[in-house]
């Protein structure tokens, strides 16, 4: 299948740059049973929601992963935090005027420094004057929120702003761990969150896949089928799985928030049903996959060729996929991370 099939025309002012009040966008309904679209409010969901279903939430906190620096010249030098290693070296990815060499040093804004171990392209192995298990906290204290470049580029800015710290965060993130917001999850509102729960009975789960470049690599071979993922971990509670396994059999809607869910959830569930525990998954959903264990799933307007559209032309068919993007850009929905979103029943 050739990845053109997935693009489409989108005028640059639909990318939405600032977000809307959680709960105040805009809700495309897509039914896959007689291939209809209709238009309505984030709001509408409440009514969509009936008491046989599960819904799904990725609970993975964004690091501010994003931190900065200069080489011994002056160069500019911008890192994208992506793990730690065992051996005490940080995967990262990096930008710099010029390429960065094995043995160069880069000091930091904070004062710190980075030695470049290797590099590869955009990926940039580094290690840091300060052990890299305590990654995590130096980014809460001196990072930079990784919000899309399309994001910044709409701004005419560099960086994020103090608020993006809480916009670009789900009002339910627990352990953090991810470089980009499962961003579906981002319309919610503790409120809604409460009336989901009393609308289901209780049925309100949360799994965790700590987003990398995986779910936001663009595609850059001509078919489809020759796309290969990159590794994120994924992680379901015990009592979770079991909660989850005894819905699923019973006939409850399962609605996965988001594509991080929905890779999670069919990740787990390569046996049928849901395997205890984690791992890494590299699934990579396209059309032709056959679904195991997602019955509905609300996500965002993704990007042209991503493996993200890609994933909802699987579950809501290919034609009908396109037909309501088209639609989207002609009724001027907002499009990307802060944006409007799309249930897909």
């Amino acid at each position: 299948m050739d990845v053109s099939r997935f693009d489409y025309e989108l005028p640059e002012e639909l990318i939405a740059a600032e977000p809307l009040p959680r709960g105040a966008s805009r809700m495309m309904l897509v039914r896959r049973d007689n291939s209809t679209v209709e238009h309505r409010r984030f709001a509408d969901i409440l009514s969509l929601v009936d008491e046989n279903t599960t819904i799904v939430l990725n609970e993975s906190r964004v690091l501010p992963a994003r931190f900065f620096g200069k080489k011994g010249t002056g160069g500019a030098v911008e890192f994208l935090f992506l793990g730690a290693r065992p051996d005490g070296t940080c995967d990262t990815l990096a930008k710099s005027s010029k390429q960065l060499r094995p043995g160069e040093v880069v000091t930091l804004n904070s004062g710190d420094t980075v030695e470049i171990v290797d590099r590869i392209g955009e990926s940039c192995r580094i290690r840091t004057s300060f052990p890299a298990t305590a990654m995590p906290a130096y980014l809460e204290k001196n990072g930079d929120m990784p919000l899309p470049p399309y994001i910044l580029k709409r701004r005419g800015e560099k960086r994020s702003r103090p608020e993006d710290r809480e916009s670009y965060q789900t009002v339910y993130a627990g352990g953090a761990g991810s470089v980009a917001a499962p961003t579906a999850g981002l319309h919610f509102t503790d409120t809604m969150l409460d009336l989901l729960r009393e609308r289901t009975g209780g049925h309100v789960e949360r799994v965790t896949l700590h987003v990398g470049i995986g779910t936001f690599m663009p595609v850059k071979v001509d078919r489809v089928e020759e796309h290969v993922m990159h590794r994120e971990f994924y992680y379901i509670a015990p009592e979770t799985t079991a909660r989850l396994n005894s819905d699923k059999a019973t006939g409850r809607r399962i609605l996965a928030v988001g594509t991080t869910t929905v890779r999670t959830l069919e990740t787990a569930a390569a046996g049928g049903m849901l395997a205890v525990g984690g791992g890494s998954s590299q699934l990579f959903i396209y059309p032709g996959y056959s679904f195991r264990f997602v019955d509905a799933m609300l996500t965002n307007f993704h990007l042209p060729r991503s493996t993200l559209i890609m994933m909802a032309s699987a579950f809501a068919g290919y034609e009908l996929t396109m037909q309501a993007y088209r639609e989207a850009v002609a009724e001027r929905y907002r499009f990307f991370s802060y944006g409007d979103c799309m249930l897909i029943l």
